[in-house]
């Protein structure tokens, strides 16, 4: 077995452990026990208790930006579930409405990453480090760029072109490629926590709708090769947003990250753009010219631009 192919099965296999060993609790056997309704009831309000407990905590401690930043990042998360919901009707779409998804997502977070993200960095930089702000930023897309390149190389994953053709036709190629949504999903988040970090709302709320926007065709990118390897198809969709849920941590860590030391704001706006556009380059474009060339895609591109560009001059 290849080192990759005993990652997933371990990955796998922990996973279905827990699941066995929650199922074999006797709190979920009375959860079980008790009638629809009732059971419903309960899981709800002891969720609404836990984000209760948890966001007056983050509030007491951090404030009321870092409140709002962490649950922007999870709306921006759950938009991935929101994706998926057509695997619910459809086990297959058009390729050709795939990609001008896709090539939408990509036109969303380049104006994103340039109007939300390198603007304000190279501002804040020169604020800190008078007329040196492109450097620091420049640095810090370096380093986030590194980042995923050495992530995409030690991480067992397959990259998003993997889903042409008849989409990923066995259970390692989707499990792999879901292990790839989620890491791309980390840094994603970060950005959202980092420019409400900044103390700019305005600046959060763009970049939180521009990865809302850019996990929808993922999301569906994930659930459908699930359904159509014969997974229930609330479980795929249910699976889809879990890889979506991975951008509130990446946001809690950059929003308190910057709000904690502030003369790092350049470098993680830098980071967070860099990790971006190194997904827009190497995952998302790509796929939407994995056929050859894409006029539907590269339209698609220049709408979802020029959307968020007059988003952010709205909200300006």
């Amino acid at each position: 077995m290849t080192l990759t192919t005993k990652t997933v099965t371990k990955l796998q296999r922990y996973f279905e452990d827990q699941v066995d060993a929650i199922k074999a609790s006797d709190n979920y056997q009375k959860l079980l026990a008790m009638p629809p309704l009732q059971r419903w009831a309960t899981v709800a309000g002891l969720f609404l208790l836990s984000q209760l407990v948890m966001f007056g905590t983050l509030y007491l401690i951090f404030g009321r930006i870092v409140v709002i930043g962490f649950f922007a990042s999870i709306l921006a998360g759950l938009a991935t579930g929101l994706g998926a919901l057509p695997a619910l009707f459809f086990k297959d779409i058009s390729k050709n409405l795939f990609n001008s998804m896709l090539g939408a997502a990509a036109g969303v977070m380049l104006a994103a990453t340039a109007f939300s993200l390198l603007v304000p960095g190279m501002a804040y930089g020169n604020l800190i480090w008078p007329g040196k702000g492109i450097y620091v930023v420049s640095l810090g897309m370096l380093v986030g760029a590194l980042f995923l390149h050495l992530a995409d190389r030690q991480l067992p994953h397959v990259h998003f072109d993997s889903i042409s053709d008849t989409q990923l036709n066995s259970l390692k190629k989707v499990w792999l490629f879901i292990i790839a949504i989620t890491i791309h999903n980390f840094p994603e988040g970060m950005s959202v926590g980092v420019s409400f970090g900044s103390g700019d709302i305005k600046n959060g709320v763009i970049l939180a709708v521009a990865i809302a926007l850019q996990n929808i065709p993922e999301g569906l990118a994930v659930a459908l090769p699930l359904v159509g390897l014969g997974y229930n198809k609330w479980r795929a969709v249910g699976i889809a947003t879990l890889t979506g849920l991975v951008e509130p941590v990446g946001g809690l860590l950059g929003i308190t990250m910057v709000s904690l030391f502030q003369p790092i704001l350049p470098i993680a706006m830098g980071f967070a753009a860099g990790a971006m556009l190194f997904v827009i380059s190497e995952e998302i474009i790509p796929e939407t010219h994995s056929d050859g060339r894409s006029r539907y895609a590269t339209f698609a591109l220049m709408i979802g631009f020029i959307i968020m560009m007059a988003l952010d001059n709205m909200l300006g």
